[in-house]
């Protein structure tokens, strides 16, 4: 670019701003990374108009805070300053020039990839490899959903391999003196992952040998996630979303059973939204494919010991 042409960026970007009105503090933020954006492309507020197919003006409200645009028009202003939406909308993982690099590195790379660098980030951060291979292989952990029998199976694996059996939720009901349903409607999830937290270390901290039962949701919350594969052999429980139900029901909990077609329905997309971070456990083991407890405890404590055993 010549210096003409900065010159003629500079002019460009010297138009008054709007009149100054209550602005949202999110809008502002927009406003002010459009800007930088642009002048980082070295682009005029009329390029990127035309380049994004929308008003001069419409561009200089969003700019300045005033303007509520669409996700349409976020996503042709995106194009037009060639970055991706999440860098526009100010994604943590787009807020620094680092940032950006080790996203492009990453960008496009397949899972095994992606997971060899996660063990080498931790372990050059000192986190997540606190534990050798040997040192997890004997704690237990059984994650998926509630119904897939972490809390029956957990017991009798628990008591086979002569483990410590922890199941998280109760532990969690200890740390803060209540219901797991009490301590969402009072307090809110935050304060939920915390206690979710410090039941999770304290078990990695006291027990050694341990089967873990754990909540369902613990996968959803990155940091715990994390946690717990970096001290712990995890095994996913996997059921039919039918016998999720069942078994759930079968609990004594009536409750998923009162509208049963959205109930099934919001079952089945709990599924599809966790299992990508279910899969990531060592051991995926289906225990629809048994008639009874005996027959899947049976294969289960075969294919456990075999992960103990390295």
């Amino acid at each position: 670019m010549s210096m003409d042409d900065d010159a003629s960026t500079l002019a460009a970007n010297a138009q008054a701003a709007p009149e100054e009105e209550a602005r949202h503090p999110f809008l502002v933020a927009l406003g002010e990374r459009v800007r930088t954006l642009r002048s980082r492309r070295g682009m005029t507020r009329k390029a990127v108009a035309i380049a994004a197919d929308v008003s001069e003006r419409h561009l200089a409200n969003l700019e300045y805070g005033t303007g509520n645009a669409s996700i349409l028009v976020l996503l042709q202003v995106a194009d037009a300053l060639q970055c991706s939406l999440a860098e526009l909308i100010g994604d943590v993982s787009t807020s620094s020039p680092e940032w950006l690099l080790i996203r492009e590195m990453l960008s496009g790379r397949p899972e095994a990839d992606l997971r060899r660098v996660r063990v080498a980030i931790g372990g050059a951060l000192g986190q997540g490899q606190a534990d050798t291979d040997a040192t997890r292989r004997t704690r237990i952990a059984l994650i998926g959903l509630r119904g897939a029998g972490k809390s029956t199976l957990g017991q009798r694996l628990a008591d086979d391999l002569g483990y410590a059996f922890i199941e998280l939720s109760r532990e969690i009901e200890k740390f803060a003196g209540c219901s797991i349903e009490e301590i969402h409607a009072l307090y809110g999830t935050p304060a939920y992952r915390r206690y979710e937290r410090r039941a999770l270390e304290e078990a990695i901290q006291i027990y050694p040998e341990v089967v873990i039962a754990t909540p369902g949701g613990l996968v959803s919350d990155a940091a715990n996630f994390n946690l717990l594969l970096a001290h712990c052999t995890t095994v996913w429980l996997q059921a039919d979303a039918a016998d999720h139900m069942g078994r759930v029901a079968a609990q004594g909990d009536m409750r998923p059973m009162a509208a049963s077609r959205e109930a099934m329905e919001d079952l089945k997309r709990i599924l599809a939204g966790r299992s990508a971070f279910y899969s990531k456990a060592e051991l995926h083991f289906n225990t629809s494919a048994f008639e009874g407890v005996d027959g899947a405890f049976a294969a289960l404590r075969d294919q456990v010991r075999a992960l103990v055993a390295g």
